[in-house]
């Protein structure tokens, strides 16, 4: 946000969408983390979700996030601020992560939960390159 305002002189309706991503992707990836952890957290004293309200609660949040994620990402698309390229890449990387989360869920313990963590951070990373190269492709098709 602080980078686009400082680029635009503003803060934009897209900028807004950018940082919506952002914020729903933090909670299913650090809650993929919190899990894995769950017995350092727990030690250090800190009230993470898997301390305060268990693994399978935790692992119930990160699939309901990881579907709101996979909506919320699909709205650059839905506002003209990206085109199909966008699109096709946030439904196949969400796909992912939504498998991901799903696995997490299903399966006990948390053999899953580092892997869903780590997804989460190439997730994010393969979203937003998705987001330029649909932005700058234009640039490079004859005309």
């Amino acid at each position: 946000m602080l980078g686009w305002a400082a680029l635009n002189g503003t803060v934009t309706a897209d900028a807004l969408l950018l940082l919506l991503i952002i914020f729903t992707w933090t909670p299913p990836h650090f809650w993929a983390l919190a899990i894995a952890r769950k017995s350092d957290y727990e030690r250090a004293g800190i009230p993470m979700l898997p301390v305060t309200h268990g693994e399978e609660v935790t692992k119930s949040f990160v699939v309901c996030y990881t579907i709101l994620l996979l909506v919320v990402t699909v709205l650059p698309y839905l506002t003209g601020m990206s085109g199909l390229l966008y699109l096709f890449g946030a439904l196949l990387l969400g796909a992912g992560f939504l498998y991901y989360a799903i696995a997490l869920k299903q399966r006990p313990g948390t053999a899953l939960a580092m892997p869903t963590f780590g997804y989460s951070i190439t997730y994010l990373i393969a979203l937003f390159t998705f987001l330029l190269v649909d932005h700058y492709i234009p640039a490079f098709w004859p005309e």
